[in-house]
Formats: structure tokens, sequence, C-alpha cells
């Protein structure tokens, strides 16, 4: 080969090389430009709005585990105990006019007579008397329960009281719409019927939620959107002129 083929021959080498680079820095900035364009998912995700401002999934907002599979009936078969002794309970004291304390008696009167007969007659008919198990109920339940109790008691509290400090006008009004709400639905209903609705609803709104939250969602943010215009309004309009000291609207 002579040396002027050489040298053009290893030009083009070098040549397309230093193309194939270029190239390959282009597509990596790109790529790179392109990655640093693209919303991170958790970002996007995060400035969806959620009923009641969650930032968690229904399950675990209802406390996980076993309480949240039954709501949700992830369980159908305990869902289905569950709902069904309410409603026969429900059943028992509305329609049939039990009274609870009558429903108790007789019931322990049909326990302790079938368990007194069935050990006296095991040993006409040998057979092996039943074996009562031992039912106590553990202390450290006990104190959990009272101690979530004793918490959310004394976060009433403290909302009722920041109420009647009187400096927290939209909390108050808030109050104020719901107990008139929970007043006019329990006109409607008697006390056991009205907590029998809200024992149905249960196992019935988190999960229709959890199936269309996306839709109940967006629905409850544009509600939200013009609740606040209005309250924009009265507050202009009206709540400004009242003369309250250190009122916090906001």
């Amino acid at each position: 080969m002579a040396p002027g083929e050489h040298e053009s021959f290893v030009d083009k080498i070098e040549e397309k090389f230093h193309d194939h680079h270029t190239d390959s820095d282009s597509y990596s900035d790109s790529d790179d430009d392109h990655k640093k364009k693209r919303p991170p998912a958790q970002a996007t995700k995060s400035n969806v709005y959620r009923l009641f401002g969650r930032d968690q999934p229904v399950h675990k907002v209802l406390g996980g585990g076993k309480p949240a599979d039954i709501f949700l009936w992830r369980n159908k078969r305990n869902t289905g105990i569950v709902l069904g002794a309410g409603t026969a309970l429900w059943v028992f004291f509305e329609l049939l006019e039990y009274h609870f304390i009558t429903l108790v008696c007789h019931l322990l009167i049909l326990a302790l007579a079938a368990l007194f007969l069935w050990s006296n007659a095991s040993v006409f008919i040998h057979k092996s008397p039943l074996q009562i198990p031992h039912i106590a109920i553990p202390e450290e339940c006990v104190l959990e329960v009272v101690s979530a109790l004793r918490v959310e008691i004394n976060q009433a509290f403290v909302v009722l009281r920041e109420i009647g400090t009187g400096r927290d006008l939209k909390k108050f009004l808030s109050v104020i719409a719901g107990l008139w709400v929970i007043s006019v639905v329990g006109n409607w209903f008697n006390f056991l019927t009205l907590f029998y609705l809200f024992f149905v609803s249960l196992f019935t709104l988190p999960l229709l939620y959890e199936k269309h939250e996306d839709q109940v969602d967006a629905l409850a943010e544009k509600a939200m959107i013009e609740i606040k215009k209005q309250y924009a309004v009265l507050d202009a309009k009206v709540l400004s002129q009242l003369p309250i000291a250190g009122l916090k609207k906001d």
C-alpha cells in the first residue's frame, strides 16, 4: 500500500470514530436532559389532592391489620360474621323491641343450662365432659385501649378549649355546622338506628372510596375550592366586621 493511501485510510478511520463519539455524547446529553426534565413520580403523586389530607392508603388510615381487612372486605368471611352479628343485634333491639338486659340474661340462661346439663349427662352417656377454657382479659389490651381513648378525649378537650376561647372562628363555624347536621339526622332516627347506620357505613363507605378514590378526591377538591370561595366572601362581607378580639380567621 502506498504511503498516501495509508494516510488517507487512517484519516477516514479517525473521522468515523470522531463522528461516532460525537453522536454518543449528544445522545448521552439528550438522555440526561430528558431525565432532568422528567418530573419525579413521588413529587407528582404528592401534589394530588386527597380527601381529609391523607398521605397513606385507605388500609393504613383504618389502622391496618385485621380491623382494616374487615372494613375493606379483604376477609369476606370475618366481615360477613361481624356485619351479620351487628344486623342481628339491631333486629333484636329495634324491630323485635328486645331490651339489652333481657337479651343478655336469656343468652346466659341458655348457655349455662346447656353447659350444666351436658356436664352432668356426660357421666351417663360415657362421654368426656366439656373442657371449658379459662378466659381472661389481658391487662395490656385494656391499658392500650384506655390509653388510646385518653389521647382522643384529651385532643377533643383541646379543640373545645380553642373554640371556647373565641379565637378560631372558622373552627367554631365548622363545629356548629357539624352539630346542627347531627341534630337534624338524629331527629329522623333514634340513637340505636343511627348507631346502626354508622356501623353499616364503616363497611360500605371505605370500600367504595378505595375503589373510586380518584373520582371522589377530584370531586372533593372541587367542593373544597367552592367552599373556600364562599367562606372568603362571607369573611369579607360579614366575619371581618365582627368586633371579636384576637380573632383567628385562618
